[in-house]
């Protein structure tokens, strides 16, 4: 399989085999509200099909299950085969956020055992062909497949990880860790006992840090780890990074602070971090 985190460079090169199967996924979306499509007509890289975080890669928002809970798999498989993705279609998934959200992808099929890479340093550090306007697109058939437990964290596992001395991981940024700051969710803060690594500690320069290895294992994260961020979109991008150094494949709490936050009966602390 390919590995989780690719560059621009090795995506290129395969692009110009004839007999390679990538297609090329563009997730941009943004918490501030502008919309990722209408950035996609703008410009995308050539050949990009548009997959929308909040209607293929997520289903409907509700207390505990958080923003963006996962989609049911016959949505996540119609939404792929919309876009000509099979089922052993390579995916190269890239956003213009340091791989945020188009990691939301890529551990989607990966957990699936299907072959997706984020483009390390996305939109940015592409310098072949790029266009504008929708892409014609020839749909697919690809099955439905169930999602994994063992990939997930429920919010008690979490608590429960927590009580045996396990790492958990808020990867959101510091001030909303530390509840100083909380734009969207029902209250401020993080979960008690929770370490802070924000996504954007990850990266340098938009691209995956070269020590990132070293970063997540100095913080004890291992592939026993769970880790969680607002909805469970910036927080893929430490799962696959952990992925790519050897680290192993951490579980995802989905619903994470917005699940979390949203339970009256949840503990919360504020302050901490750096």
């Amino acid at each position: 399989m390919i590995e989780p985190i690719v560059t621009a460079d090795r995506v290129s090169h395969a692009l110009q085999d004839q007999s390679s199967d990538i297609v090329l996924a563009d997730v941009r979306w943004y918490l501030d509200g502008r919309n990722g499509h209408a950035a996609f007509l703008e410009r995308h890289l050539a050949g990009a099909r548009f997959v929308d975080l909040e209607t293929v890669l997520a289903g409907p928002a509700g207390p505990s299950v958080g923003r963006h809970p996962l989609p049911s798999p016959e949505v996540f498989a119609a939404g792929l085969g919309a876009a000509g993705i099979g089922p052993g279609t390579t995916v190269v998934a890239y956003d213009d956020s340091g791989g945020m959200t188009a990691a939301r992808l890529v551990w989607m099929l990966r957990i699936l055992g299907r072959p997706a890479a984020v483009l390390d340093g996305g939109l940015d550090a592409w310098s072949g062909p790029t266009e504008s306007g929708p892409v014609d697109v020839d749909p697919v058939d690809h099955p439905a497949q169930p999602w994994p437990e063992s990939a997930m964290a429920s919010a008690d596992q979490v608590q429960a990880h927590l009580d045996s001395g396990g790492v958990v991981v808020d990867a959101r940024a510091a001030m909303r860790y530390r509840g100083e700051w909380e734009p969207v969710d029902p209250q401020a803060g993080h979960i008690p006992g929770a370490i802070n690594i924000p996504f954007d500690d990850l990266l340098q320069d938009g691209s995956l840090r070269s020590d990132v290895g070293d970063v997540l294992r100095e913080a004890g994260l291992d592939a026993s780890s769970i880790t969680y961020c607002g909805s469970g979109v910036s927080s893929c991008l430490g799962v696959l990074a952990a992925e790519s150094t050897g680290i192993g494949r951490p579980r995802l709490y989905v619903g994470s602070w917005s699940g979390w936050s949203s339970e009256p009966h949840r503990r919360v602390e504020t302050g901490g971090g750096v």
